[in-house]
């Protein structure tokens, strides 16, 4: 695969980023260390260089205690000596023993995911679930000391409402803090919530936008139709789709693919790629096979007429 040096600048901040973002969350669980060494290699051989993780990934699976994820990416770092040619994204309040986002628990989060990561900074770093019962002053100003002191390079949000990031900005703007630079959604073609209010704020505070379940928790790989059986830990969660307004998209999405002649999931990607405020979507792959349509899309550029079928077939 021929590399592509494209980046975009993310949000206010110096960190340039590949129009495709690695997710880190199969490393360690579905995905062994052998085979994610081997997508980390393809990615970043392609251009590729932000790769995001999170100190809960991957609790949620049997005899797992989170850490995983990042354990395998600090491998990968240290066998390949490459620290300085990637970026390293994070997040902190869903690891088992580092829950929540009180000041205590964001350092002591952030020191143990720089050991498993080993690495001495972290260069996104991730608020991952609100937590109301601690007041975003102490939050955010956390998060802030953590770029003073060295180990962060920039902040990000992820799974906030648009009304507590209104908060946290104000609470950025008073106490004088290291602004937030990205916001971490829950967006794609059939989930386009983020486009009623959090749109807007990543535009007006000049957020760059990484949208994960980029692909629907598989379902915009055109994989999950009637009458087939696919054998994958989210078949359940993609195949909830598989609706009126699903089948919609999955039609439009087949034509836009043939027309290109590329995959559903290559165009699925591209349409989330040209959408306002979009830096770069998150997509994971469990194997080498299914990296290669996620790298097709970033050279995919689809026309205003393509945006627009697939915009009227997905709107709710």
């Amino acid at each position: 695969m021929p590399q592509n040096t494209q980046r975009t600048r993310l949000g206010s901040s110096d960190l340039e980023v590949y129009p495709l973002v690695l997710g880190g969350n199969v490393f360690g669980w579905t995905a062994d260390e052998a085979t994610s060494f081997s997508v980390l290699d393809a990615f970043t051989a392609a251009g590729g260089n932000l790769i995001d993780s999170a100190d809960g990934y991957s609790a949620w699976a049997p005899g797992h205690t989170g850490g995983e994820s990042e354990t395998i990416i600090g491998a990968w770092l240290g066998a390949r000596s490459n620290r300085d040619d990637v970026l390293v994204a994070t997040k902190v309040s869903t690891h088992p023993e580092f829950p929540g986002l009180s000041p205590a628990n964001v350092r002591a989060a952030a020191e143990a995911s720089l050991k498993r990561l080993g690495t001495d900074y972290i260069d996104l770093y991730y608020a991952h679930f609100d937590d109301a019962s601690v007041p975003l002053a102490e939050t955010v100003g956390a998060f802030s000391q953590l770029v003073d002191d060295g180990l962060v390079r920039a902040i990000a949000i992820s799974n906030y409402t648009p009304e507590r990031i209104d908060e946290w900005f104000a609470v950025t703007e008073a106490d004088g803090l290291h602004r937030a630079v990205a916001l971490q959604p829950h967006y794609n073609l059939v989930e386009r919530e983020f486009e009623d209010g959090l749109l807007a704020r990543a535009e007006r505070e000049n957020l760059g936008v990484l949208p994960y379940f980029s692909l629907a928790k598989g379902f915009l790989t055109g994989k999950y139709r009637d009458g087939v059986e696919v054998d994958s830990p989210r078949a359940a969660g993609a195949s909830a789709y598989l609706d009126e307004r699903g089948r919609a998209v999955l039609t439009v999405l087949d034509d836009v693919a043939a027309q290109h002649s590329a995959s559903v999931t290559a165009v699925s990607l591209a349409w989330l790629r040209q959408q306002p405020t979009v830096v770069g979507p998150i997509a994971s792959a469990r194997t080498l096979d299914q990296l290669t349509d996620l790298l097709a899309s970033v050279s995919l550029t689809l026309t205003a007429d393509d945006l627009a079928r697939l915009d009227a077939a997905s709107r709710p």
